[in-house]
């Protein structure tokens, strides 16, 4: 059975046992307060059980319709999850190795320059060398001809695709996503990504697959375009890491949250700088109020007849 028949074959068996269990109650009550005056089978609570149970079930196979089932993803512990808690730099220099070597294929980055990754992966000079690995077009020659130049720290992550006509008649009619804001513009971010990344599996029984398209219990419809990318040592890290796929998948995604918001560890820092100034401003309104107002607070008011 798949999963959807379980919970359906489970709920509709509570259904059953509560209706049954109503039942027995409704009809020992009629025949103990009214004899057979009230029988079982012509009694309101009767139809009412069966009414429900007629709409519980309509509803059950509507909401576990097979092609309609979709899992929402766990909530992992991010390490810069908390409130103090920065970003992994050394898992963001193996997700960009990651994207490098397997998403760049099929996905842009068009908000992210190379300079960017300097100071927050890499040095300069790798940043550089970088770089120069892609060609860019430079300026027309004396003859009026385009050239191309080695890229530069100022330009932009290269698009593997020249337009979205030809992106699309690569990928079976989809259009891969820019990957620069990605984790902002899923629900669930990074944990939806990395159980998408991790969650390819055989589909279920009489879930009908089109021609190129692969079956993941995460992807809104389950079908998606996208085969699975990542397998055991798709990658070779440059710090030895053992390139396992969750190991993949979470750098990635540190990667692109990294990407998605470049200014999570400096917002943290001035949020801490700010909790900081708050603190100590408060104390010294808390203390200037005191002092202010403590003569008025112990003052002793004392009222005298003037005839005495």
């Amino acid at each position: 059975k798949t999963l959807s028949d379980n919970k359906m074959a489970t709920a509709w068996r509570n259904v059953v046992g509560r209706l049954k269990t109503r039942l027995r109650f409704s009809g020992s009550k009629g025949q103990s307060t009214s004899g057979n005056n009230t029988a079982l089978g012509t009694s309101p609570t009767y139809f009412g059980l069966v009414a429900a149970g007629g709409l519980g079930t309509g509803y059950l196979f509507t909401v576990l319709s097979a092609t309609e089932l979709e899992l929402h993803p766990p909530q992992y512990p991010w390490s810069h999850n908390g409130p103090f808690n920065a970003l992994d730099h050394q898992s963001i220099r193996r997700g960009y190795q990651v994207y490098k070597d397997v998403c760049s294929a099929c996905h842009s980055m068009d908000q992210l320059s190379f300079r960017n990754l300097v100071g927050v992966s890499h040095i300069e000079e790798e940043a550089k060398t970088i770089a120069e690995e892609y060609q860019y077009a430079g300026e027309n020659d004396e003859q009026g001809n385009p050239t191309t130049r080695p890229g530069k720290l100022s330009d932009r992550f290269p698009n593997p695709y020249p337009n979205e006509e030809a992106a699309r008649f690569a990928n079976n009619g989809a259009l891969p996503p820019d990957m620069s804001l990605i984790v902002l513009g899923r629900e669930g971010g990074e944990d939806y990504i990395f159980s998408l990344l991790t969650g390819y599996c055989d589909p279920p029984a009489n879930f009908e697959l089109r021609e190129g398209m692969a079956y993941n219990p995460y992807f809104p419809g389950q079908a998606i375009s996208m085969p699975q990318q990542l397998y055991p040592d798709s990658v070779t890290y440059e710090d030895g890491t053992p390139a396992t796929v969750s190991q993949m998948a979470k750098d990635v995604c540190t990667f692109l949250r990294w990407a998605s918001e470049p200014e999570h560890d400096e917002r943290k820092r001035m949020g801490m700088k700010a909790l900081i100034l708050l603190t100590g401003i408060a104390f010294i309104t808390w203390y200037w109020k005191r002092s202010r107002w403590t003569v008025l607070k112990n003052r002793k008011i004392v009222y005298y007849d003037k005839g005495s």
